[in-house]
Formats: structure tokens, sequence, C-alpha cells
């Protein structure tokens, strides 16, 4: 059964666009702009809150708009800054008694190659790149940023769980 998912957040949570702007009053005083899709955030909080399932973010950027983001949908594991994605991975396995085969992923590119490669079941989206498609057990029909994630909860909850999202709601 799939216990955990990590999720990658540049390209998957969002559309992988970093958006940097300035104060009017003070030009070196610099913002940085994310865009999640509110659907992938329904399906991440029924998974952590209402089925009493573990996510991870794990990301090779660091960003406070990701912390707070994970704070709001009850991501208690958040790894930012990181280089190694299987590390971090065999640490949460550890810290919560579970196996590979127990863990979805879902990630865009290159720096998700490895971690992808491990998982039980790995996802990646339509707008991937094409080595990660070609190692993905599933290929989302939605981009990142755009309900690829509720996709893959989706997808998980009726193939493993013989459940539906919508169950919890109507």
């Amino acid at each position: 059964m799939i216990e955990l998912i990590v999720l990658d957040v540049d390209g998957t949570l969002t559309n992988g666009k970093i958006i940097y702007s300035s104060s009017k009053d003070n030009p070196n005083e610099i913002f940085e702009s994310k865009s999640f899709d509110v659907k992938d955030g329904m399906a991440i909080a029924s998974w952590t809150k209402k089925y009493n399932k573990k996510v991870a973010i794990i990301t090779g950027r660091t960003s406070k708009i990701v912390e707070i983001r994970a704070k709001e949908l009850g991501i208690t594991h958040l790894y930012q800054g990181v280089d190694n994605k299987d590390e971090i991975i065999e640490n949460i396995l550890k810290s919560e008694n579970l196996s590979w085969d127990n863990v979805a992923a879902i990630g865009d590119d290159l720096n998700d190659y490895k971690m992808l490669k491990k998982v039980g079941l790995s996802f990646t989206l339509s707008d991937a790149v094409d080595d990660i498609k070609s190692i993905a057990d599933v290929v989302c029909t939605k981009k990142g940023g755009d309900g690829a994630v509720r996709e893959m909860i989706e997808y998980i909850l009726d193939k493993y769980y013989n459940k539906k999202l919508r169950d919890l709601w109507v």
C-alpha cells in the first residue's frame, strides 16, 4: 500500500515558472512568486487530514512560500535546498517505518530521476522532460501546477484503496 507521497515543487506543484519582482520604493528588495493549484491542494489536504497519510515535499530550491503552503496542507515532511532526494527519503522511511514500496513520488526533471526509479509507484506530468516520462509508471494527463498532483492522488486512491476523493465530500 502507498502510505507516503513525495512531491517535487517547481514544475510539479507549480507550473515551473518563478517570478521575481522588486519593490518600487526599494529596488534591491526582491520578491519571489509561485502559483499553486487549489485542486492539488484539496487532494493533498484530503490525503493528509482525511486519510491520515503522509506527504513529503523535497525540493532543490528554498522558498518561504513553499513552507507556508506545506503548513496549510498538513505536510509534516518538508525539505528544501536538497541535492540528494534519495537520502532524504531514506531517512523518512526509517522514521515512519516504511519501505520504498510504500512510496509514490511525482517529479518532472532530471533531479527527480533516481528518486522515481526507486519508489514503489512513480508519476510524472504531461509536460515533464522525456527522460522522466520514459521511466515513470504513470504519466499524468495534467501539467505541473495544473492538477497533476490531484490526478496522482485520485489514481492511488482508486487503484490501491478502491476509494474516490469525491466520497469524502459528497
